[in-house]
């Protein structure tokens, strides 16, 4: 067994958290001799519900469950932090308006970025899930001064995997004979799931699957996928969400298969024209727990204009709530 990890998730007795745990013990983020010392965050309310959840790990008699502590503070859970998953965040609620939800979870998660950045290790990671997402990792970083903006990520990669999905179903192909799928800005309807270097068993996707179907079928589903799914089972993704996080985190702490890459959330650095100071969503590589943008893809006149309403959206999500960040 190698040294504990300290993986921390918030929102521990939710939905996703409860998916994603098991997930943890079971050896699926990293390995089966990984030992992980849990950290669970989660409001005073719900830490009863939330001791039911901890007799339940203990009940599955894992190998790789170390020390588990429940907690409602953020200082507490994030304490030499490795990885930490931000789950928990505050749902829309009647009559909220956006500005209303995003002020909302300015409050958690900047405290959350200012318990991060005071005791977790300079070296964690941070992907966050609770939505909106992007403007969230954003709310955070930017109350971590001492962490590098390198260090957070919000989740994309359960739309990266709906588009691998989609598409494999369409070329009647498997997932794995499917690359280079690229998700673009923000996770919302806004994103443009983008086909234009993807390849189907090495052909290009777009003459496999068609171009209108892509323009008139894909993308439309992509982005309301999971509008679909609220619909169908009268919840919110957990078990492919909670799925989604382990995968975007197991690729970001270990590396990208050769001739792939995979769509993370990251600090803009100016790629692709995208203004710097929001949290975009790119095609990466990964590799020894770093990401680099792919660089130098050429896009055409439609995706260039789908960038540019994704971009829009976020600078205006920031603009919402730039007047909470500390100067």
């Amino acid at each position: 067994m190698q040294e504990a990890l300290n993986v921390a998730v918030t929102g521990a007795a939710g939905q996703i958290s409860y998916a994603l745990l098991f997930r943890l013990i079971a050896g699926d983020l990293c390995g089966p001799g990984q030992v992980l010392n849990l950290r669970l965050l989660e409001v005073e309310e719900a830490l009863p519900a939330l001791d039911g959840v901890i007799m339940e790990l203990a009940d599955c008699a894992a190998p790789v469950l170390g020390e588990v502590v429940a907690t409602a503070d953020p200082a507490v859970a994030f304490r030499d932090a490795d990885l930490v998953f931000l789950v928990g965040a505050r749902p829309r609620g009647p009559g909220m308006e956006r500005r209303d939800l995003l002020e909302a979870n300015a409050a958690i998660f900047s405290c959350q970025g200012r318990a991060l950045n005071e005791t977790a290790k300079r070296s964690v990671r941070v992907l966050v899930v609770g939505n909106p997402a992007n403007t969230n990792a954003l709310i955070a970083l930017c109350n971590a001064p001492d962490l590098s903006p390198r260090n957070f990520s919000a989740m994309t990669r359960l739309d990266h995997n709906r588009a691998v999905s989609l598409l494999a179903a369409r070329c009647v192909c498997g997932v794995g004979d499917v690359r280079r799928v690229a998700v673009w800005g923000n996770h919302s309807s806004t994103q443009y799931p983008d086909l234009s270097h993807a390849t189907v068993r090495g052909e290009p996707a777009l003459a496999a699957a068609g171009v209108d179907w892509f323009r008139d079928s894909f993308i439309p589903a992509v982005q309301q996928r999971g509008a679909t799914v609220i619909r169908a089972r009268g919840k919110s993704s957990a078990a492919s969400a909670a799925n989604a996080a382990l995968d975007q985190m197991r690729s970001w702490i270990t590396s990208t298969a050769a001739g792939d890459w995979v769509s993370m959330a990251v600090c803009s650095d100016g790629s692709y024209g995208i203004s710097e100071g929001i949290v975009f969503s790119f095609p990466v590589i990964t590799a020894g727990g770093d990401y680099t943008i792919v660089a130098d893809l050429p896009l055409s006149e439609f995706s260039r204009a789908c960038l540019r309403t994704t971009e829009a959206e976020l600078q205006e999500e920031r603009s919402m709530v730039e007047h909470l960040f500390p100067r």
